[in-house]
């Protein structure tokens, strides 16, 4: 049964002193795997990490020790996971990648369990959602039924600011295509 549960905490719990590769290969022992080293390599090719695979894991980005970790997670295949804030840090490239990834584990029949603090996130990722506040659950459904708890949305009419593009363009002396 623990074969089939994994977890990839807040921060990446990798071995520093190891290569990426030598950390997969190490995970895939622990759960018993045979072909340790083509584990390994898919899990590297999957998470855009074959490049760096030889290096140490203290010479990576936050953003690459994060794609490790839960690359370590998902050794063996687990049918259940849970995602402490995976995109936590990550920028905006890495956490759409983490999306991809947590999208295609659910799709496969994966149950994952997520927790953020990003409510973005979890619309877009999420099929059911519990709201913590104090430590204890106060609501929980669809992301529809949540919406129907609250009153219907009013227009409202904004003055819209410029964007940083805009801001620039303007400065320059160019005009926006349209």
């Amino acid at each position: 049964m623990r074969q089939s549960i994994s977890l990839t905490g807040q921060f990446a719990a990798v071995d520093e002193m190891l290569t990426g590769r030598e950390n997969l290969v190490m995970i895939a022992r622990l759960r018993h795997l045979h072909d340790l080293h083509q584990v390994a390599e898919d899990m590297l090719k999957r998470f855009g990490l074959t490049d760096a695979a030889n290096r140490r894991v203290s010479t990576y980005s936050g953003g690459m020790r994060r794609r490790l970790d839960l690359a370590m997670s998902l050794v063996g295949k687990p049918r259940l996971i849970f995602l402490d804030e995976p995109t936590n840090g990550l920028d905006p490239e890495a956490r759409i990648e983490v999306w991809k990834i947590v999208k295609e584990l659910a799709e496969g029949g994966t149950t994952v369990f997520l927790t953020t603090q990003y409510l973005e996130e979890a619309e877009q990722l999420a099929d059911r959602i519990a709201i913590l506040h104090e430590g204890r659950i106060i609501a929980c459904g669809t992301l529809e039924e949540l919406k129907k708890l609250f009153p219907p949305a009013k227009v409202e009419y904004i003055e819209k600011q410029p964007t940083l593009e805009e801001i620039f363009l303007a400065i320059v002396g160019k005009k926006e295509e349209k």
